[in-house]
């Protein structure tokens, strides 16, 4: 014990004869506090662990200004969270050598350096603890109560709520509390209704789109834990993980470059630098969280997660809020205020005419008084008359402005983004999920898309013979080189856990089946050939260059060796002999290049991807030239042998095609692939037919189509089906042509180089398996199973959300039109308006919010694909939707103007049950019209009602609700309880819409819009 004691004295007073002599009386209180603290926790160490003198640690001087950095108590790793992430923030390089650099670093965090973090339960929890989870804070999501304020911020309610306040407030004085505030308290409790459906409405669509986010960010991440590479959830990440990184990733933490090759970062989201950063493992191995790998490969070591990184920092100051307008709603905006500005005008007319017509003395009173005697009648009255009709006024420019138009967007958007996320499409953009139903043209990927991605190698060739049996016949030579080839230039791996269990093959589809077969059939090593070469650089595949290089050097001998992997007829343009089955070496000349080409294309029209294997000895002085280029050794390569790998058309494909097709759709297949292969599943899925070849013109290679003129390119893109051997710029330059020849154009991509070609698209789909974070950071929707069908199904939707749409502009608009006629004739001719300021806001309550959730949640039907595409200038109300709405108000208007005018005489009724008639019918004729509004065109408006039980929930509870206003709030809602047999008049005047709407649809219309001639047509 004494040893121990003195032990900690003499730690403790090294340290304080370490200490700057120089320190004024407050830093020198500061000083003692540390050494304090720290002598403390020394003596307890020393006394729970009986370290040994050889771990004696030495504290260096403390600084003129001390930070206090109290680690988590039960953090026992052997480094500090706050030193960690500092080194790496501010890439700190001494001090991360000062801790023995990034071995050291993973010592202290308990990493195998090959096989991860143990990676169980237990050590999860405690690493959790120790460094925090790989998550940020969050902004808190809008409260309800922001958007019930939101909602008073339209002018039309202020303006109804300050005629309420001012009716309430006479009504009371003129006729006491107990009977003067129905007038006023009827337009309070309306406004407050239709305030409160609004806001409802909003708050769960915000609500949605946060929960769509969250699936969005959550991306998957490869890391090796327990020896074994795995994907989980980036919010899974945790301090001392081990990252593999390929291109097109996102780095997921701070962290430290372990090892790899060729790592080029896109720093430019953090830094604003638009030039890519080599990371290595000096003079720079340190990877900042929210970067972009754009080149090669790596391993990294997590060092700080969460709020702990930069990312994680300026993502909880983002408040996530989507103000983006589709187009869909700015056309809508447009159309919206030319309807109000009509609906404006027909308000001011009639406030000025029921103005002139009181004060002229022409109205009267219940009880047939006059109303308006000049200086005889009471101030109050004047005023109680007056903010009447206002009121009335205001109520028509309320009906008149159409403001459930952007609201029948929101929820149409909001329900689908939601059911095609069941349909496996993830939308990140709102704007897509319209533009998509307007697409003509769909540029599509072949591998993964079209094809299972479930790929095998079926066949093996060696020389010029094809090889069944590869381990008995191949000589061991050639077995040898191709293992080299297979397992030194992958980003691949290979794990086998416990004796006896099978393999398990993670990368690529194409890698895990090259692996597969290497390690199935050829008896390859993985790790073998790893202890003995060294790899010393390394040319990443891409989609460009199509191969991919290694330079490896042999520690036996120390020769040098380049290797050679990739698409067969470009690998095998860099041959200059190739090896026979024997492993004999034979001089490739014209002819026998030529039987290669042979080999290739008949493995390529079987649908067989074709993969070339080459290698060659370069003298040991190449390692120095190869890191002063940057570029590995290409010519006068020997081959090793062909692959041929097998990827099978998906199931569903070919009818996904002939609905697409069928839809007036054209599909387009670009692929990386050489013509053959591509030609061969192109005819099996349907996209091309077997007489067409590159003779007409719908097969060609992206290097024909990058070399024509500007003009033959625009006069072929068309005709094009096929694009092989494409590069992402010819892809790029397809989706610009076709765009400049007037087609809406739908581009799937998932590689990091398709970026520009997404973003230049109208839509861009991404890959959710195959597809890099770049990819899909580009794209508008995600297609989450990459599967062809999902994007067929993207189309129906976005064709089910327009069409929903003008099935909700139809319906509205013939309760604006008949509404502003009615109210404008009655006040012109009569003197009032037929409709209470509270009955038309239970109209606009009706045909805003309940219309817009009735007819915005129709399911897509396959009516809708036997349609053409809609065009980027067809107007959004077609000649089909003004025949139909006319029609239908020119109907109300005749019926309620006949009651208006003659009710009181064919009912034999009073003045007050006829306007409840009026009223009554009128609701009634816009739920017998919502049937009508169903279908734009099909006469049968019942078809697939029974599926959308929302529909047929929100008409009966309108019923019911109308059922309530008209019976049992006479006071509320300014009505007369009506008996039977008006009840069955206000029916069957309203069920004539049914006949109605189907007749007028045998009315032709012509092709060419109504409104083409004028202006206003730019507001629809």
């Amino acid at each position: 014990m004494s040893a121990i004691l003195n032990q900690a004295h003499k730690i403790c007073t090294e340290h304080l004869l370490n200490a700057p002599a120089s320190l004024n009386k407050h830093n020198k209180k500061w000083q003692l506090t540390f050494v304090t603290i720290y002598c403390s926790r020394t003596l307890f160490s020393l006394v729970n662990n009986h370290v040994s003198k050889e771990k004696i640690i030495k504290v260096s001087p403390t600084p003129p200004h001390v930070i206090l950095t109290i680690p988590r108590e039960n953090n026992s790793f052997k480094i500090d969270e706050t030193a960690l992430t500092d080194i790496v923030k501010e890439k700190k390089l001494e001090k991360l050598q000062q801790i023995g650099g990034v071995n050291g670093v993973a010592s202290s965090l308990e990493t195998s350096l090959d096989s991860g973090i143990n990676g169980g339960a237990e050590d999860i929890a405690h690493r959790h603890e120790a460094f925090g989870s790989n998550t940020y804070k969050k902004p808190p999501s809008k409260s309800f109560f922001y958007f019930v304020v939101e909602a008073f911020k339209d002018l039309t309610i202020l303006i109804l709520l300050g005629c309420a306040a001012l009716s309430l407030g006479f009504g009371i004085k003129e006729n006491g509390l107990k009977d003067g505030w129905y007038d006023g308290g009827s337009i309070f409790v309306a406004v407050f209704l239709v305030i409160a459906v609004s806001a409802i409405s909003n708050y769960r669509q915000n609500r949605q789109f946060d929960k769509l986010s969250k699936v969005s960010n959550n991306i998957q991440i490869d890391v090796i834990r327990g020896g074994r590479r795995q994907q989980i959830s980036i919010f899974d990440i945790v301090v001392g993980d081990i990252v593999c990184l390929k291109i097109g990733d996102q780095v997921p933490a701070d962290g430290l470059f372990l090892d790899g090759h060729s790592l080029q970062i896109d720093e430019s989201s953090m830094t604003g630098e638009s030039d890519h950063v080599e990371v290595n493992s000096t003079p720079n191995p340190f990877l900042i969280s929210g970067t972009k790998v754009v080149d090669g490969y790596a391993r990294m070591l997590v060092t700080s997660v969460g709020m702990n990184t930069t990312w994680g920092q300026m993502m909880s100051q983002l408040t996530g809020d989507n103000n983006e307008q589709t187009p869909l709603q700015v056309r809508l905006n447009k159309l919206t205020s030319a309807i109000g500005k009509v609906g404006l005008a027909v308000a001011l007319l009639v406030l000025v005419v029921l103005l002139v017509r009181y004060f002229t003395g022409n109205t009267k009173d219940e009880n047939g008084n006059t109303e308006f005697n000049g200086s005889s009648t009471k101030s109050n009255d004047i005023m109680n008359a007056v903010v009447g009709i206002v009121a009335a006024a205001v109520t028509i420019v309320v009906v008149a402005i159409p403001e459930g138009l952007p609201l029948a967007v929101t929820l149409t958007l909001a329900y689908s983004m939601k059911r095609m996320m069941a349909d496996q499409a993830m939308v990140r953009q709102l704007s897509a999920c319209e533009t998509m139903g307007s697409a003509t043209t769909i540029c599509t990927d072949k591998t993964g898309t079209l094809t299972l991605n479930q790929m095998k190698v079926t066949k093996f060739w060696l020389g010029k013979e094809t090889m069944d049996e590869v381990s008995s016949s191949v000589s061991s030579f050639i077995v040898n080189l191709i293992h080299r080839g297979v397992s030194l230039n992958t980003t691949g791996s290979v794990y086998r856990g416990s004796t006896g269990s099978g393999f398990e093959f993670s990368g690529s589809p194409t890698e895990k089946a090259i692996l597969s077969w290497a390690v199935l059939e050829m008896k390859m090593d993985i790790e073998e050939m790893k202890r003995n070469f060294t790899i010393l650089f390394v040319e990443a595949f891409n989609s460009q260059k199509k191969k991919s290089g290694v330079l490896i050097k042999k520690k036996e001998d120390n020769t040098v060796y380049v290797h050679w992997k990739g698409a067969a007829e470009m690998i095998l343009a860099m041959c200059s002999s190739y090896y026979d089955a024997s492993g004999v070496m034979k001089d490739l000349n014209e002819e026998e290049r030529m039987e290669f080409k042979k080999i290739i294309q008949g493995m390529a029209a079987s649908s067989l991807r074709c993969i070339a294997f080459a290698h060659k000895q370069v003298a040991e002085t190449e390692e120095e030239d190869v890191k002063e280029k940057k570029k590995l050794e290409g010519e006068n390569l020997t081959l090793l042998g062909i692959v041929g790998i097998k990827d099978p058309c998906r199931p569903g494909v070919k009818k996904a095609v002939e609905d697409c097709r069928y839809a007036g759709v054209n599909i387009k297949m670009i692929t990386g692939d050489n013509v053959f292969t591509a030609r061969a599943i192109a005819t099996e899925c349907g996209i091309l037919r077997p007489d067409q070849d590159r003779e007409s013109g719908a097969v060609v290679e992206g290097e024909e189509f990058r070399n024509y003129t500007p003009e033959e390119r625009m006069e072929k893109v068309e005709k094009i089906c096929v694009m092989a051997r494409s590069s992402p710029f010819d892809k790029l330059l397809m989706v610009q042509c076709l765009k400049q020849k007037g087609h809406v154009v739908a581009v799937t991509g998932d590689g990091t180089n398709d970026a520009p070609a997404l973003k230049e698209a109208d839509i861009g789909l991404s890959m959710g398996i195959q597809g890099t974070e770049v990819a899909k950071g580009s794209s508008d929707i995600v297609i989450l199973d990459d599967e062809f069908a999902s994007v067929a199904t993207v189309l129906k939707w976005g064709r089910c959300v327009y069409t929903n749409i003008q099935k909700f502009i139809q319906f509205q608009l013939t309760v604006n039109v008949a509404a502003l006629v009615i109210n404008f004739m009655a006040a012109i001719s009569a003197g009032e308006v037929p409709l209470t300021a509270v009955q038309l806001l239970w109209v606009n309550l009706i045909m805003d919010t309940l219309g817009a959730l009735a007819l915005a949640t129709e399911k897509p039907t396959e009516e809708l694909m036997k349609k053409p595409p809609v065009g980027r200038t067809e107007p959004l109300i077609t000649n089909i939707m003004w025949r139909n709405l006319l029609a239908q108000a020119l109907y109300q208007i005749i019926v309620l103007l006949i009651l208006q005018f003659s009710g009181e005489s064919i009912f034999g009724v009073t003045e007050a049950v006829n306007d409840t008639l009026i009223f009554n019918t009128f609701v009634l004729c816009q739920v017998f019209n919502e049937f009508n509004a169903r279908k734009l065109e099909k006469r049968n408006v019942f078809k697939g009602i029974h599926k959308n039980k929302l529909f047929l929930a929100i008409i009966g509870m309108t019923i019911v609700l109308q059922v309530v206003m008209v019976e049992f709030l006479k006071r509320f809602a300014s009505t007369e309880r009506l008996n039977w047999g008006q009840w069955g008049a206000c029916i069957a005047m309203a069920a004539v819409s049914w006949p109605i709407g189907w007749i007028v649809k045998y009315i032709p219309i012509p092709e060419r819009p109504i409104f083409s001639y004028l202006k206003w047509r730019k507001c629809t």
